[in-house]
């Protein structure tokens, strides 16, 4: 089952989409500030896809407009998070022309970057559907857009893993390194977080998982394994504390997914969804 992404409340959306909005805009919309008088002609957009893919952002989309102009309306004609096809209609939006023209670039640009970050989001969990294992994503995000990024990929079908440094402990090389050894990071971690933060410990070699065995982590991450140490990896962790969640991580392509997904682990991270997707092309088309 598709878990359906859930976007920031206004308070947070709003200032992000009215930076944008600024961006764009500036000191103001040359042509269409010349053409039209403010709120005295209206009309319809139609957005139409023009490429196949996993619709998301509408609401985002939306929400820009009505920024603009609080009295535009939005119509999703495609469900967000549906599939579309190459000329099919998305939305339809109704009201003064100036905000729709101002709002057009942003608002689609927003539109087709998310629903092409949840069209390969959704090309990724269709290869593991049927294995327990669950795709997550990764803070490999776009500075700026990262709460938009994140739902686009749940709205794709994965699950979020940690927004930012302060959801949850995730000890790394680097960090192994800085401390002076997985148990001495898992110790000094621990004495220090508040409850309920889990402790992830990332591990490259059968060593290091048990030593975070040792010092009871939370969560596993076998990173950069080859599937037959990854395989004895799960047997490991399975056999001395169930508790434990397994993720696996690094390099996952298309291709590797599903032997991944097969050694047994819960999790697969990737930031491929987000770092490798294409726009979904979508156009907006006046109707007087």
């Amino acid at each position: 089952m598709r878990n359906f992404g859930v976007l920031p409340p206004l308070l947070v959306l709003d200032p992000l989409l009215r930076g944008w909005l600024l961006e764009d805009i500036g000191r103001g919309d040359r042509t269409t500030n010349t053409l039209l008088i403010e709120d005295a002609t209206r009309g319809t957009a139609k957005w139409i896809a023009k490429a196949p893919g996993i619709i998301a952002g509408l609401p985002v989309a939306a929400r820009v407009f009505q920024i603009l102009n609080e009295n535009v309306s939005f119509t999703a004609v495609t469900a967000e998070g549906a599939r579309c096809e190459p000329g099919q209609l998305v939305a339809e939006i109704h009201g003064s022309l100036d905000a729709l023209l101002m709002g057009e670039r942003v608002a689609l640009n927003l539109a087709m970057r998310l629903s092409g970050i949840a069209t390969l989001t959704n090309i990724y969990v269709e290869k593991i559907v049927d294995l327990p294992a669950r795709l997550v994503d990764t803070r490999k995000t776009t500075p700026g857009l990262r709460l938009l990024e994140k739902y686009a990929t749940a709205v794709g079908g994965a699950i979020n893993h940690r927004m930012g440094l302060d959801d949850a402990v995730m000890i790394k090389d680097n960090h192994i390194a800085a401390a002076g050894g997985i148990g001495e990071a898992i110790s000094r971690v621990r004495s220090q977080i508040p409850y309920p933060l889990t402790i992830e410990v990332e591990t490259e070699s059968l060593e290091q998982v048990k030593e975070a065995l040792q010092h009871q982590a939370d969560i596993i991450m076998l990173d950069n394994m080859r599937l037959d140490m990854m395989r004895e990896a799960v047997q490991l962790i399975r056999q001395q504390d169930k508790r434990v969640k397994i993720e696996a991580s690094g390099n996952v392509t298309l291709e590797t997914i599903r032997g991944v997904a097969e050694t047994g682990i819960d999790y697969i991270s990737t930031s491929a969804p987000i770092t490798q997707s294409k726009w979904l092309d979508l156009s907006m088309r006046i109707v007087l």
